[in-house]
């Protein structure tokens, strides 16, 4: 197989998760990866500063569909309705193609504690973008970091239901509801 092929990233994301599932994490090594996607370990860390990054790939462009959808939102929106836009615009990007890969992502992150830790620092760095977003849009910054803080756990909440391949609602559904229970929670808080 010719060493240079389109979307290098992808089947190296792919082929770690692949992986991961068969021996475990701490057991596959990164030249493994790369063999397994039929690239070089240097085309790897072209790509990915190492093994643990390869399963966050996405997180740049999610944090800026955030941004960017919090930004576009209609000058008169609330914080919450601009967040939901950006919810919207974040789950649509998730199809049911995904879905496979996502359900065998989850087991993979849940079974490590150094995953565990970078998919909290990834949700964390999600809150705050779409907490400077939201001020940017001049939006005090507790009340933009509390709407953010419940976008992103209803999203995160509504993937994990979605990532069950026994779910057949789309993750756009799963979010928008999860998204008004919460608000409807807060509003009980008072």
């Amino acid at each position: 197989m010719a060493r240079w092929e389109p979307n290098a990233r992808e089947r190296l994301v792919r082929a770690a998760l692949d992986l991961f599932t068969e021996q475990g994490y701490d057991a596959t090594t990164v030249s493994e990866i790369a063999d397994r996607a039929g690239l070089t370990k240097t085309t790897f860390f072209r790509h990915f500063p190492d093994k643990r990054e390869v399963l966050f790939a996405g997180q740049d462009t999610h944090a800026r569909l955030l941004t960017d959808a919090i930004i576009e939102a209609p000058s008169p929106a609330t914080p919450l309705e601009a967040v939901r836009a950006a919810l919207d615009a974040l789950a649509a990007t998730f199809t049911d193609n995904r879905r496979e890969f996502s359900a065998k992502l989850r087991p993979v992150i849940a079974g490590h504690g150094e995953l565990q830790e970078r998919s909290a620092l990834k949700r964390a760095k999600l809150a705050e973008a779409v907490t400077n977003a939201l001020h940017e849009r001049g939006v005090p910054k507790p009340v933009a970091g509390l709407a953010a803080e419940l976008g992103i756990r209803a999203f995160h909440h509504a993937f994990d239901q979605w990532a069950d391949p026994a779910n057949q609602q789309t993750l756009t559904e799963l979010t928008r509801r999860t998204f008004d229970e919460l608000r409807a929670a807060m509003a009980a808080l008072d």
